[in-house]
């Protein structure tokens, strides 16, 4: 018995110091978060066949010389903005002064002569006058038998050769009047061949290239700066020749500017009609609006229509982006669940689904912003 009553007396000492727990609380569910859907929907989308093109300036001219002279004075540079009529080049203009100066001598030594001829046509007309006179007078001797065969002849050489003066005089009033002409002609084309020692710019613009350094020889022909037009801007862009079809003048197309990350609306303008055997492509052109910044060299995609194909699309309310992630709700016996999908080309207020979504489901749109994976969702209708 002694070895036994320790044993007991440990067991009601363990059972006295051993306390109750108390019961746990029942845990309430978190209310549901009301939301609205919106089915997923198929319909016809218009499909894009995308190209890539340059921006050109429309209008482009290449300045150059019309005689062949030294350069002397470029003024302007690559980059640099010019308007219409402004100096660009100048040229040598020493030959040029020296044949002014010579056709400006030539000109008065030509009109200096002028007294001198109208002076010789007046005496001549004069002495033909009076010979005419005395003509006039053997004449009637000569009927009367009043002078000899011989006088009346000598009278009629006479006259004959007073006529032939003033004919000779006047023939060199218009050799006079020749020479000044031509004369005056050298002048004007001297004055005009001067005034090519000043190259303008044909219109406002920009230098787009540069050709030329003082003391080059210009030729006539040769370009020596290239400018282009602002604010005239055209696409050009190569077209697969089997989306000809589809594409009109005068059609409005969009096009996406990278460089100034801007889209904007293009009017098809040209179609070239020759096809690229190389390439099977066709160059179009398409006229961009006043864009700010915009440049010669810039690539731009344009989109051409190619048909219409079935797509699936929802709202574009109904993606969440969670990181590189695109997902959307669904809501599975008042459980809403996240579901991943893969997009399209978003348009306006929809986007396009290409995989995740059937038609006909029904997804979340718009998502309460407390929305979560697993959450008790209850759907208004």
């Amino acid at each position: 018995m002694k070895k036994i009553l320790p044993v007991i007396g440990t067991i009601l000492l363990a059972a006295c110091g051993h306390k109750e727990e108390p019961a746990k609380k029942a845990v309430t569910p978190a209310p549901a978060i009301s939301v609205q859907v919106a089915k997923v929907a198929a319909a016809d989308w218009a499909v894009a066949r995308e190209v890539v093109g340059t921006v050109r300036a429309r209008n482009t001219a290449s300045v150059s010389s019309r005689i062949m002279a030294y350069v002397r004075e470029v003024r302007a540079s690559q980059g640099d903005t010019v308007r219409a009529g402004q100096v660009l080049i100048t040229l040598d203009s020493k030959d040029l002064d020296t044949a002014q100066r010579q056709a400006h001598e030539a000109q008065r030594e030509a009109q200096s002569a002028e007294a001198e001829v109208e002076s010789a046509i007046r005496a001549a007309k004069a002495q033909r006058d009076l010979t005419q006179v005395t003509f006039d007078r053997m004449k009637g001797l000569f009927e009367k038998k009043s002078i000899s065969n011989q006088e009346f002849d000598e009278a009629q050489a006479k006259l004959r050769l007073a006529q032939a003066n003033v004919e000779m005089a006047e023939a060199k009033r218009k050799q006079l009047d020749a020479r000044i002409a031509q004369a005056r002609e050298q002048v004007q084309i001297a004055g005009i061949q001067q005034a090519y020692t000043q190259i303008t710019a044909p219109f406002a613009g920009v230098v787009s290239e540069k050709r030329v350094e003082p003391g080059n020889l210009a030729t006539p022909g040769a370009p020596l700066l290239l400018i282009e037009q602002t604010g005239s801007y055209r696409l050009e862009a190569p077209l697969d020749e089997s989306l000809l079809p589809t594409v009109k003048r005068g059609a409005a197309v969009e096009v996406r500017l990278e460089a100034l990350d801007r889209t904007v609306r293009a009017t098809v303008s040209e179609i070239v009609p020759s096809i690229d055997a190389a390439t099977r492509t066709v160059t179009v052109k398409l006229d961009l609006p006043g864009v700010a910044n915009l440049r010669s060299g810039m690539s731009g995609r344009a989109g051409f229509g190619a048909g219409s194909e079935r797509v699936v699309l929802v709202p574009v309310s109904a993606i969440r982006t969670d990181g590189s992630l695109q997902l959307v709700f669904v809501v599975d016996g008042g459980i809403a669940r996240t579901r991943m999908v893969t997009l399209g080309e978003r348009r306006g207020d929809t986007v396009r689904v290409l995989s995740g979504l059937n038609e006909g489901e029904e997804v979340v749109s718009p998502i309460p912003s407390d929305l979560r994976d697993g959450a008790r969702a209850e759907v208004r209708r």
